[in-house]
């Protein structure tokens, strides 16, 4: 009974969006949350003074998303204001106007490679304008990127989810590495099959089938170089492979290696740009300065990762309800909120919005030589395109913190509980959706992972199954939730310029999510 309780909110937010007219998730996600909150207060019996600290903290959590989505959408604005993003167009065109080929340099090798240096939603925010401004429907490339950047997720910036997400668990390097390499394997194994299935829901089955080999091609360039990575490091393979796929992708591309020549595999749209390699630069700039300070930023080993995240007490304030601190690289920090343990941080230097968003924008606003009302424009445009998604964030931020609290007896605690009881020791085939649930409900892999990696720890001691294998299942089952996620669908969807579709998008990933998930569990029950 506790476990259906629990899992209420969930039911009632799936069928508010999905039912053939559904509710935007600016207002399905504030009514799950009210409803989670209902639940928690007179079923569980939760304290009223933590429940409002945790729907307080879960209000200020939006700050992180919302801070890197309104980042994104800058940028994007600059491009597409400046003229820059019309350049690239033309350049992407002239390597090849395969629209395969065109789909799986950005959609996949380029965002690949900014999945290892960033993470964060960044790119799926980055690859799915250019593909929109390529000509390709707005709801088709989000369900494309959203499905395709799943792969690199468990090693994306710089590994983030998987040294960091299980972190609580004090795991040896050796154990951490071996659950890299299973994870890796694991990745390499659906890919064979996602990237297929993605392509398939953007482009007609023949014309996907008729550029098979360069798709297969392009998907090993980077998963190969990836696995290998990650036998030895679990912070670059997918930097590594990303940066390998996308240089080896664009060549095939460029000599149409395993592509279909036939005009009908070609986008309609050709004209007489003249592109320079100098105009071609410029229009450039802004994505290789975001690259370039990415990587900088978030490579561990140059120190300025450390620089930005220095916890070191600059000031501290009572404000009443809480302890306010601010360190040396700017963290904001609330504890102890209305006198729990509740606490909040919001890193503004390393979250992945001022550095490099804006920038990178600041820098090359001179750049293009935009003028005084284009800067306005991108501004406004910008203002104009957070406000439903802070709304509907907000509801989802809320109903997670609401939904975790009480530890064991926490909702979420309930419904993992059961999934393990029911599987036994067949747990293998199972596991990689408890990971896909933890991101479905905090919109990160990382916190997926450590939300319910001593969860997993646990139940693998419980029914006797290798703690490494099943941890791997965790991390790629966070990875594989990237597409289901309801923030990560309301960040993309609010970069492209689509409102209410949030419902459609789940119920067009839903289902490669499960196939990703039987892919990976039944991989492993087999061949482990």
């Amino acid at each position: 009974m506790n476990t259906l309780v629990a899992a209420l909110p969930i039911l009632v937010l799936i069928w508010m969006m999905v039912k053939r007219s559904p509710i935007a998730s600016y207002i399905a996600l504030p009514i799950t949350a009210l409803l989670a909150a209902l639940l928690q207060l007179f079923y569980f019996q939760a304290d009223l003074r933590l429940l409002l600290a945790n729907s307080f903290a879960g209000v200020l959590s939006v700050m992180t998303p919302i801070s890197i989505i309104a980042g994104a959408i800058l940028l994007n604005r600059m491009l597409a204001i400046s003229g820059a993003e019309t350049t690239i167009k033309h350049w992407l065109e002239s390597i090849s106007s395969n629209q395969v080929a065109q789909l799986m340099i950005i959609g996949w090798a380029f965002a690949f490679m900014l999945e290892g240096a960033s993470g964060f939603g960044t790119p799926a925010a980055i690859a799915a304008p250019i593909l929109v401004g390529l000509g390709f429907s707005p709801f088709k490339v989000i369900v494309f990127t959203l499905i395709l950047n799943s792969i690199p997720v468990s090693f994306g910036a710089v590994g983030t989810p998987t040294w960091f997400g299980f972190s609580a668990l004090q795991l040896d390097d050796g154990q951490v590495l071996a659950i890299s390499r299973w994870t890796a394997l694991c990745h390499v194994v659906a890919a064979l099959v996602i990237p297929m299935i993605a392509l398939c829901l953007v482009l007609p089955l023949k014309k996907v089938r008729q550029n098979s080999v360069f798709i297969y091609l392009s998907v090993f360039s980077c998963v190969l170089p990836y696995w290998l990575f990650a036998q030895w490091n679990y912070e670059f393979p997918s930097l590594i492979g990303g940066a390998v796929g996308l240089l080896v992708t664009i060549y095939l591309a460029s000599r149409g290696v395993g592509l279909d020549k036939s005009a009908a595999n070609a986008q309609s749209s050709k004209s007489d740009f003249k592109l320079t390699p100098k105009a071609l630069f410029v229009a450039l700039s802004p994505l290789l300065l975001l690259i370039v300070v990415l990587v900088i930023t978030r490579i561990h080993q140059l120190g300025i990762k450390a620089l930005l995240n220095d916890e070191t007490l600059w000031m501290s304030m009572h404000l009443g309800f809480a302890q306010f601190e601010l360190s040396k690289a700017l963290i904001l920090s609330l504890h102890e909120i209305f006198g729990t343990s509740v606490g909040w941080s919001y890193k503004t230097l390393f979250v992945p919005a001022l550095i490099p968003f804006v920038l990178v924008v600041l820098i090359c606003v001179p750049l293009l030589k935009m003028s005084k009302s284009q800067v306005k424009q991108m501004c406004s445009d910008t203002l104009g395109r957070i406000a439903m998604p802070c709304i509907a964030l907000i509801g989802a931020l809320v109903m997670v913190n609401v939904l975790m609290q009480g530890g064991h007896n926490a909702p979420i605690f309930y419904m993992a509980s059961t999934f393990a009881d029911l599987s036994g020791e067949h747990w293998v085939l199972f596991a990689s959706y408890l990971g896909a649930l933890g991101t479905f409900f905090s919109g990160s892999a990382t916190v997926s992972n450590l939300t319910f990696g001593g969860i997993q720890y646990g139940i693998a001691e419980q029914v006797g199954l290798s703690e490494t294998l099943v941890l791997a299942l965790q991390s790629t089952g966070a990875a594989m939730g990237n597409m289901i996620c309801i923030s990560n669908i309301i960040a993309v969807a609010s970069i492209v310029g689509v409102n209410n579709q949030e419902g459609p998008v789940l119920k067009k990933t839903f289902l490669p999510m499960l196939i990703y998930g039987a892919i990976v569990g039944g991989f492993s029950y087999l061949f482990y």
